[in-house]
């Protein structure tokens, strides 16, 4: 198992980011699945009519691919943040502790590492969102169905903070062997009513 440790800068500029919409209900767009250029078009419509995310340019005779459900800001401190029509999320490769290459041996360890850095997200989100509206792990009897239906489905660790239109979530990822889980970390996204 290979594993990297680092700050959570990207994650707390994301969370200020996320801190400073006052309400995701102008984001939300219909459910569904449909994706292609309108779509893009509508997301980056409202994302950038509700905040000042600057959304990516397309290059010269670049077109929206007709798969694409989603796009791309960047916000004044530099954080690059994915919006599809109901979730948002912080494409921040950079932060946090994380383990790969794991292998069916490793999980004790990826446990002991995820239980060992999740704390500080949590105590991260908490400065921007305060206490969360749900917390558990998987130790914690009903946690698959606690926060919703499925909502602790491959997770060790989950928190939830109720926001004007949405929801933050902050997870860990469970490790299990079978099947075998490759890689965990702590992650977490808004979900957009």
């Amino acid at each position: 198992m290979k594993t990297l440790d680092r700050p959570l800068d990207e994650d707390e500029r994301a969370f200020a980011d996320f801190a400073e919409i006052s309400d995701w209900s102008p984001i939300a767009g219909p459910r569904g699945d449909k994706s292609g250029p309108d779509v893009v078009r509508a997301v980056v419509q409202r994302v950038t009519s509700t905040t000042d995310w600057q959304p990516w340019p397309l290059q010269p005779g670049e077109k929206i691919d007709k798969a694409l459900a989603s796009w791309g800001f960047t916000t004044k401190r530099g954080s690059t943040i994915i919006v599809f029509p109901g979730m948002a999320f912080a494409d921040a490769q950079n932060a946090g502790w994380c383990a790969w290459d794991i292998e069916a041996g490793d999980m004790a360890e990826a446990e002991a590492g995820l239980d060992a850095h999740w704390p500080d997200h949590l105590e991260l989100a908490r400065k921007y969102f305060g206490d969360p509206d749900y917390i558990g792990d998987d130790s914690t009897p009903g946690f698959l169905d606690d926060f919703g239906p499925g909502a602790g489905a491959d997770k060790r660790h989950l928190a939830a903070w109720m926001l004007p239109g949405a929801h933050l979530r902050l997870f860990s990822t469970k490790p299990t062997t079978n099947p075998l889980t490759t890689a965990v970390g702590v992650s977490y996204a808004v979900y957009i009513d």
